[in-house]
């Protein structure tokens, strides 16, 4: 890893361990690396404070930055951190406006995943082993209290400090947006068929989810977007019981990407039922990837946040709506490889 603004840049940078400091941690993968840097650059450009950003890839993907911190596993529940320089061709990060961000890179094995996700998705994006990274968030080696997560589909526009200042309730170990709380988002949702509920993500059928006795009318939450305490974390045991409801589904079929589009929400909605904060609404105006067509009013996109392109249909491809107010943030890719589907 390294701190790119600096005369001694060809030295590794030690992380902030200070309060002054905003961690954010987001995933890279090969193919959707403009949009991680579109993301990074939208939180650089809408805040004074300084930002510190853990981006997890796989090793396909190291291309983006000189050093590389691995992110491995010994065993189910133990994690090593294993430092070392890998010389690789400069990139997105060191070529660009991107260069005086402060940063460290982290290599994600999924191998931790075995026997735990089923290739059984419609959308297969939606299996990839970044996806489960907010799984793993005490065994990344961070040292801060606590730390955001954004999906690479996002885009900020208000101040990340807000975000990471909001007060958590007592015991609470994660603050998400519920899918019912935003009236400006009602009509979006039922255009587009999106699931709201419990009902959406888990199969009632199975004796396993009525066991947990929660009301499939229940609403749900989206975890592309959430603080995390990581104390609170590692006190209550998250990443086990999340591994633990992946393994169910892993043998029982409990919940399907039939469903819920994916395998990645359902673990995080069990574990976290009744028993996490509501961030304000305008930090995560989501939905805007589930249609080619349905639109937001651009008065009330320009008042929030936060973006979430979260669905099949995104900014960086077409068809999508509201890609301007994605593309503003987008850096070309000093490589060429990551490149915008735009119609003729």
């Amino acid at each position: 890893y390294r701190q790119s603004h600096s005369l001694t840049a060809d030295l590794p940078a030690e992380e902030p361990e200070t309060d002054d400091v905003v961690p954010v941690i987001i995933c890279a993968s090969e193919e959707r690396t403009g949009a991680t840097m579109a993301t990074i650059n939208s939180i650089i450009s809408n805040t004074d404070s300084s930002v510190f950003f853990y981006i997890v890839t796989l090793r396909d993907a190291v291309k983006i930055a000189r050093f590389v911190t691995v992110f491995s596993f010994k065993s189910r529940m133990k994690a090593f951190l294993t430092p070392f320089r890998i010389q690789v061709s400069l990139g997105y990060i060191e070529k660009t406006k991107l260069k005086g961000i402060q940063y460290k890179i982290l290599e994600f094995n999924p191998m931790v995943l075995r026997g735990k996700v089923k290739p059984d998705s419609s959308r297969p994006d939606l299996l990839h082993p970044l996806n489960f990274v907010r799984f793993y968030l005490p065994l990344l080696g961070i040292s801060h209290r606590r730390v955001i997560y954004v999906d690479d589909d996002v885009i900020v526009q208000g101040d990340i400090k807000d975000l990471y200042n909001i007060k958590l309730k007592a015991g609470h170990a994660a603050a998400f947006a519920s899918d019912c709380d935003l009236p400006s988002t009602h009509e979006m949702v039922r255009s587009i068929g999106m699931q709201t509920t419990y009902m959406g993500f888990l199969d009632y059928r199975k004796q396993e989810v009525k066991d947990l006795a929660i009301n499939p009318n229940h609403c749900s939450f989206n975890p592309g977007v959430f603080v995390a305490e990581i104390k609170e974390w590692k006190k209550q045991k998250i990443t086990k019981q999340l591994e633990r409801w992946m393994e169910e589904n892993f043998r029982q079929n409990i919940y399907s990407s039939a469903m819920a589009g994916g395998v990645a929400t359902p673990p995080m909605l069990i574990v976290f039922h009744d028993k996490y904060t509501a961030l304000d609404p305008l930090w995560h105006v989501r939905h805007l990837g589930w249609s080619p067509d349905a639109r937001y009013a651009e008065s009330f996109l320009q008042g929030a946040h936060l973006l979430h392109w979260n669905g099949p249909f995104k900014p960086w491809n077409y068809p999508a709506v509201h890609s301007d107010l994605w593309e503003r943030w987008f850096i070309s890719d000093p490589s060429g490889r990551f490149t915008l589907t735009r119609p003729a």
